[in-house]
């Protein structure tokens, strides 16, 4: 089990936007002890914080599917979700930031899925693997003194939507085509060794990561009007989930161990006047501040490596380092100025 007296709660909904608001405002409004949620989103792409949308979705595939598009707080890939598969959401205190492992999460997961007589294993930056094949996949959120931690269980999903939703980035496999996301990706019901239905695995585990201590709750009224407010001014909004990517002077990115990093950055007379960085680097925090600890410095190697000294890189980039942002913006053939090809 993660830990005793835990509060459970489920959305009652199946809507990713609905879902969404829902995880946040439990993660603000509920300071104390452990949460667990369990939860489904039908037909939905959902995209990591920093993501750029355009490059992570097949956009004539969604559309003709039906698939919602939506973006979460947490950093991370793009996923796809339909209701073979689950997700859980669970949040706790954290002492020290910097201690924070994926490990100490997916740990009871994993322990979780090994009762159910698979082997199971916590993989890269953040998949959950059975035999090779990825079942899960996770990311993580600091909010103060709060961690949110979720992830997605493939249970039963439909491998041809999420091998048609989402756009293969031809860094991440070298061959480009499809194939190589379906081959990857496993459904736990696979794997077991006598069958059950999802609602069966729903109990299971929640018993295996809530344990004896689990209390059922609900929202007041208050966070339910707070969830549907988040819902229709964030989450429902094609300013959050797409935005617009303002045009930039340089651009540039590359596949680091930490993650895909995509930097842009426009500058006038020398000085940087805008950052972005986009990617399914693990962040634990949106990167503005990072992004405006650039603003105003030279675009230079040395003024912008000076920027980023004692700022905490790990919570705004995951895995990526400072030495790796520096290549990124000043690769080795010279700073490229003509505008970017994606």
């Amino acid at each position: 089990t993660m830990a005793a007296d835990t509060l459970y709660l489920e959305t009652g909904s199946t809507d990713p936007a609905y879902n969404l608001a829902f995880e946040e405002v439990v993660l603000q409004n509920r300071r104390e002890g452990n949460t667990l949620l369990l939860w489904q989103n039908d037909h939905a792409v959902v995209i990591g914080q920093n993501q750029n949308a355009e490059e992570e979705i097949n956009h004539a595939f969604v559309e003709a599917h039906g698939i919602r598009v939506v973006r979460r707080m947490t950093g991370g890939g793009a996923v796809y979700h339909d209701l073979g598969n689950l997700n859980y959401s669970w949040m706790t205190d954290v002492e020290n930031a910097g201690a924070i492992t994926y490990q100490q999460f997916t740990r009871p997961v994993v322990e979780a899925l090994r009762g159910l007589g698979m082997a199971a294993e916590a993989s890269g930056r953040n998949d959950i693997l059975v035999e090779g094949r990825k079942v899960s996949g996770t990311a993580q959120r600091l909010l103060g003194k709060r961690i949110l931690h979720h992830g997605t269980l493939l249970f039963d999903s439909d491998p041809e939507m999420i091998a048609g939703a989402l756009r293969v980035d031809a860094s991440k496999f070298q061959s480009k085509s499809t194939k190589s996301v379906r081959s990857r990706v496993g459904n736990i019901r696979e794997f077991l060794r006598t069958d059950m239905t999802l609602p069966d695995f729903w109990e299971y585990l929640k018993g295996s990561l809530g344990g004896e201590a689990l209390q059922s709750g609900s929202l007041t009224e208050a966070e339910h009007q707070q969830v549907l407010r988040l819902k229709a001014e964030k989450y429902d909004a094609w300013e959050w989930t797409f935005g617009r990517t303002p045009r930039f002077s340089f651009a540039n990115r590359h596949r680091w161990d930490g993650g895909l990093l995509e930097v842009r950055v426009q500058a006038e007379n020398g000085r940087i006047t805008a950052a972005r960085f986009y990617g399914d680097f693990l962040s634990l925090c949106p990167p503005a501040p990072l992004e405006a600890a650039l603003r105003g410095r030279l675009f230079q190697r040395a003024d912008v490596a000076q920027a980023l000294r004692g700022l905490p890189l790990q919570n705004y980039l995951g895995g990526i380092r400072e030495q790796e942002v520096l290549d990124t913006m000043f690769p080795v053939s010279g700073p490229k100025s003509e505008a970017p090809s994606f």
